[in-house]
């Protein structure tokens, strides 16, 4: 038997979606949403049928028969913490992500409309390795104020799914190497794999580790709660400081790599003090990822976006070559690796796990 699988795939002023035969890419659109048009609506989760909607006219207009699907594919959202896996989307988790209590974004959508399409054609959907995996161990847990607990958020989806790719090109298997992988996008996320668990990573999206495009990374303490307290700015302020306007952003005005990379070959010398930082902390990053596994240490891999730079490649190379085999795999692959995670399960490779609420 050949499955077909949907994935749906939304970013914030995006809609992605895409149809795979086993893993054979069949057809993809991706569907842009100017900020005009998402004006009207109060809210991400009140976009739902007009995203829902768009998807559907999408798949007519392919003359794709939602029928044809054998599972639908959806890239998960912010709920609790879940331990990596392939997910069946039941109502416990709509209700979860409509009820935004771990917070509002984009891809809680993503699950909501896979729901229902899946419910209308009576097949099963799933999530696959949200950005809320967390398999942190107690000790990386701790942040040095008893208030405040480091958190797992990340990349989950493209880190697990290089992870496999990883050990696959190596002949071996995932749960038998100790990987560092740094996903570098918009954020980055710095992660001790080690045997097939996450057990420690950055908070790629609130304000930890290293400084990426649009996101802040550590910053000083002391000089951010005088910020805070000034009268300046309001918390959205200074949560955009952080989180969109942050990073290369904040200092350059741009976030596109490729034109920072023409700056400095055309000899800005402030773009490239800029954008090497960003690579130093990154390095700094991995080498503290490397004191997790006392130096024991297979490979170290670069995925994501940024991966596709030569420059910052090579210069990352320089600072961490020491420490393992530096291994590349640009890009995101994130439509594949939610085809191939439901297809795991189709296939009874896997067992899909089921969401339990708190």
């Amino acid at each position: 038997m050949t499955y077909r699988t949907l994935v749906i795939n939304l970013g914030s002023t995006s809609s992605k979606v895409a149809v795979y035969e086993e893993i054979q890419l069949m057809w993809e659109s991706k569907i842009s949403h100017s900020m005009n048009e998402l004006a009207v609506f109060p809210s991400i989760i009140s976009q739902k049928e007009y995203r829902q909607n768009l998807i559907i006219s999408a798949l007519r207009a392919a003359s794709i028969e939602l029928a044809s699907l054998s599972a639908i594919a959806a890239r998960g959202g912010l709920l609790k913490p879940l331990i990596s896996g392939t997910y069946t989307i039941n109502q416990a988790m709509v209700d979860a992500l409509m009820n935004t209590t771990r917070g509002e974004h984009a891809s809680n959508l993503c699950a909501v409309i896979a729901f229902d399409l899946g419910k209308q054609q009576g097949i099963p959907s799933y999530i696959v390795d949200p950005v809320c995996v967390d398999e942190m161990e107690d000790i990386a847990r701790i942040s040095g104020m008893a208030d405040i607990e480091r958190t797992s958020i990340f990349h989950a989806l493209n880190h697990k799914a290089i992870g496999r790719r990883v050990a696959f090109d190596y002949h071996t298997e995932y749960d038998r190497l100790n990987l560092i992988i740094a996903h570098l996008g918009s954020g980055i996320s710095v992660a001790c794999h080690h045997k097939g668990r996450v057990i420690d990573v950055n908070n790629g999206l609130d304000g930890d580790g290293p400084m990426s495009m649009e996101r802040s990374g550590s910053v000083p303490m002391g000089p951010l709660y005088k910020m805070c307290f000034s009268g300046k700015y309001t918390l959205d302020e200074i949560r955009q400081k952080n989180y969109g306007q942050g990073g290369i952003v904040s200092y350059l005005h741009i976030n596109d790599a490729r034109e920072i990379i023409k700056r400095i070959e055309q000899g800005d010398m402030y773009a490239k003090l800029i954008f090497d930082a960003m690579i130093y902390q990154l390095a700094k990053e991995i080498g503290a990822c490397a004191t997790v596994f006392k130096g024991n240490v297979d490979y170290i891999v670069l995925t994501g976006g940024l991966a596709h730079s030569e420059y910052l490649v090579q210069e990352v190379k320089e600072r961490i070559a020491f420490i393992a085999p530096l291994l590349v795999y640009p890009g995101e692959n994130e439509m594949l690796s939610l085809a191939q995670g439901v297809l795991r399960v189709l296939k009874k490779e896997e067992i899909a796990k089921e969401f339990i609420a708190d």
